[in-house]
């Protein structure tokens, strides 16, 4: 069995107009739902090992590295995956089904709309992961190479709305 966590990154800003898409760092509400969806994972997973992979944009590692403090995890251990940022569907397919074959849970940040197209290609039947939104799926698989709609079940969908 494999879980998968898709997170998407917290709300960013859109401030400083100088920065690029991928520049751009959170705004207030991103750095408070960061940390609290973050706690809300840590009672999901319930003390299992996850491993973290992220795209490099300043907003999904800025997410990640919230999660990866509440969850014990070393900074040094995130996995950067650059095909993350405006990736289509079928890339996220190809880099979810390359993940690590040791990894059992995973926590993959990134962006939509690549995030509502693939939560909902493995089930999830929503119309859109907000931010900061985690989607959770399970995997009747030995190895992520076998992921795919066919053996994946939609476990649950978290996000800040949910809890305020």
């Amino acid at each position: 069995m494999k879980t998968l966590y898709l997170i998407r990154h917290a709300k960013s800003s859109w401030t400083d107009h100088s920065l690029s898409d991928f520049d751009r760092p959170l705004n207030k509400r991103g750095l408070r739902d960061a940390p609290f969806m973050a706690a809300k994972v840590a009672e999901h997973l319930k003390g299992k090992k996850a491993t973290i992979v992220t795209s490099p944009a300043n907003r999904a590692q800025t997410t990640a590295r919230y999660f990866a403090t509440t969850l014990g995890i070393d900074e040094a251990d995130l996995n950067f995956e650059p095909r993350i940022y405006e990736a289509s569907p079928q890339t996220l397919l190809y880099i979810i089904q390359g993940l690590d074959k040791t990894a059992e849970t995973v926590l993959l940040f990134g962006h939509n709309p690549a995030f509502t197209y693939i939560a909902n290609y493995f089930g999830g039947l929503i119309q859109n992961v907000p931010t900061c939104g985690v989607c959770v799926i399970e995997f009747n698989v030995d190895f992520w190479d076998e992921a795919s709609d066919k053996n994946a079940k939609f476990i649950d969908f978290l996000f800040p709305k949910k809890y305020q």
